[in-house]
């Protein structure tokens, strides 16, 4: 059992380590580009908030179960417990959020010109800020229930219940029905919500993107085909974070509703588990990364102020070539 778990904590090191350097890469990268770049793109300022929201909950939970592998028991004391807790409940929904807005904001961006759609277009990063600061109010609140009730099992007392069965060192004390039914029903609202615009602003991605297709396959030949536009590409890796945003969340779902269900307490399972909280957070980066990578080089603009008094010599007469 204690090499089991060993095995474990080496492959939950494997796992969230390259997740935190990829997240923290691309924090970097678009803070950079925010401060230094000569236009302040709503687009750096929205991923940067996910890899910073990704990067909390890799450490959050991965500090959990490596503990739990590791028998870090003492260092875990009832602070501790409240703030890994809360901020591993904060970064989930601040995650789900960000990503939601992505995608409505991509949705409209690739929309025609004449819909009224257009007009929700966000063009400076000043106005997607006032949204990024309301989702770290609505999830900051709405997890708010975990400081009054997360604590140490060593002052629990026997009395807590552990917070979905996979963490021996820090229980959730019972709270009151209304306050339990409460904070699940704000939940439940905010991931109806968030996935039911990922849903439409993913088919609208996806309808629009068969249909550029379609008029690209008309009028262009097969070389500028390739050659897809910046639009295209965002969209492109848009619709990809959205896939695997909702695989991850959805079989997440699933174990979650297995284990509260039936109470298992299998550790195959847990781990499982475990494994598709930290899929997204982990893998979205890359995906991103990888995405941008394979844009094409933009061509060299030639600057009309060269050519202005320049001298161009007069073609020769014909017959003068030899």
């Amino acid at each position: 059992m204690i090499w089991s778990k060993l095995i474990w904590g080496i492959t939950l090191l494997s796992l969230t380590g390259p997740g935190i350097v990829g997240n923290l890469f691309l924090f970097a990268g678009h803070v950079s580009a925010f401060l230094t770049g000569p236009e302040k793109k709503p687009i750096h300022l929205i991923l940067a908030q996910l890899a910073f929201a990704n990067t909390i909950i890799i450490c959050t939970k991965g500090s959990k179960d490596i503990t739990v592998s590791f028998h870090l028991r003492n260092g875990l004391g009832t602070a501790t417990c409240k703030t890994v807790f809360y901020l591993g409940r904060v970064a989930r929904g601040l995650s789900m959020c960000t990503t939601c807005f992505l995608s409505v904001v991509q949705a409209i961006t690739i929309s025609p010109r004449t819909s009224s759609w257009r007009k929700l277009k966000p063009h400076t990063a000043w106005q997607v800020l006032p949204s990024l600061l309301l989702f770290w109010i609505l999830n900051s609140l709405i997890s708010s229930n975990l400081l009054s009730y997360i604590t140490a099992a060593q002052s629990a007392n026997g009395s807590g219940i552990t917070p979905s069965g996979s963490h021996p060192y820090c229980h959730m004390l019972p709270s009151g029905l209304i306050v339990r039914w409460l904070f699940l029903t704000l939940m439940a609202l905010r991931d109806i919500i968030s996935q039911s615009l990922m849903g439409w602003s993913s088919g609208y991605m996806a309808f629009r993107l068969c249909k550029h297709r379609q008029s690209v396959l008309h009028l262009r030949s097969s070389r500028s085909q390739r050659n897809s536009s910046p639009e295209t590409r965002a969209t492109r890796s848009a619709l990809l974070l959205m896939a695997c945003f909702l695989l991850f969340y959805w079989a997440d779902f699933i174990f979650s509703f297995c284990i509260g269900s039936f109470l298992t307490s299998d550790h195959t399972v847990l781990n499982m588990k475990l494994f598709l909280t930290l899929g997204y957070a982990s893998l979205s980066p890359f995906v991103l990364i990888s995405r941008a990578s394979h844009r094409p080089p933009r061509p060299p603009r030639r600057s009309a102020r060269r050519d202005v008094g320049k001298v161009h010599p007069a073609p020769p007469p014909p017959g003068a070539e030899h």
